[in-house]
């Protein structure tokens, strides 16, 4: 892996940790195995690494997101499914992305604003305009505000994964450090049920028996 990227991969791990107060750019560049002015080559300053660090994380969704539902291969629920996929492999592969996300959120709300106006509302519109269409098709439920479902399901998302680490606790699971399959399957159907019209997924269900 480059050096960039290995900065990128350890600093969102331990700003996820300790908050961005406490890591220094010391801490990340021993966690690289390099020296501190090759951090500082890459990112003139630690605000400028977290920044990245945060860019690299929201903006994957601009790119990703408006793929998988302008994909005419999928339709309807399979666009769905694909969407909340992606989502929870991208953060189960590293629960700290949402680690991350969450503690910025909750230390640095006037700063995560910008970040979420430029990252996170353009894919926030496209998912909300699927969801519209969807209305419109009889598919999903008349009462679903698209753009507040799709906040609230990427909360719970972020709230899930940068918790996995209580289900061990709370549910005696032994995931050995990987999120449990269960809470992302859970995830799914209430994200699922609460979005689509019962019928519909009644007969979507009788066609894959088939």
């Amino acid at each position: 892996m480059e050096v960039r990227a290995q900065i990128l991969e350890q600093a969102t791990r331990l700003i996820a940790a300790r908050g961005f107060e406490g890591t220094s750019l010391q801490a990340i560049a021993d966690a690289v195995g390099v020296k501190k002015p090759s951090v500082l080559y890459h990112f003139p300053s630690k605000v400028e690494l977290k920044r990245a660090v945060l860019d690299d994380v929201l903006s994957r969704w601009n790119d990703v997101l408006p793929r998988l539902l302008m994909a005419s291969a999928l339709t309807g629920l399979a666009k769905f499914d694909a969407v909340m996929n992606e989502l929870c492999r991208f953060f189960a592969d590293d629960p700290d992305r949402a680690r991350l996300i969450v503690r910025e959120l909750l230390d640095r709300p006037g700063e995560m604003k910008t970040a979420l106006e430029q990252q996170v509302r353009p894919w926030v519109d496209v998912v909300a305009s699927f969801i519209e269409k969807g209305q419109q098709a009889g598919q999903i439920q008349a009462g679903v505000d698209p753009q507040t479902y799709v906040l609230h399901v990427a909360c719970f998302a972020l709230a899930s994964f940068a918790t996995s680490h209580a289900f061990d606790l709370a549910l005696g699971a032994r995931a050995g450090g990987r999120v449990d399959p269960r809470a992302q399957a859970e995830l799914i159907r209430i994200a699922r049920t609460s979005l689509f019209e019962e019928s519909y997924l009644s007969h979507q269900s009788a066609k894959g028996e088939k």
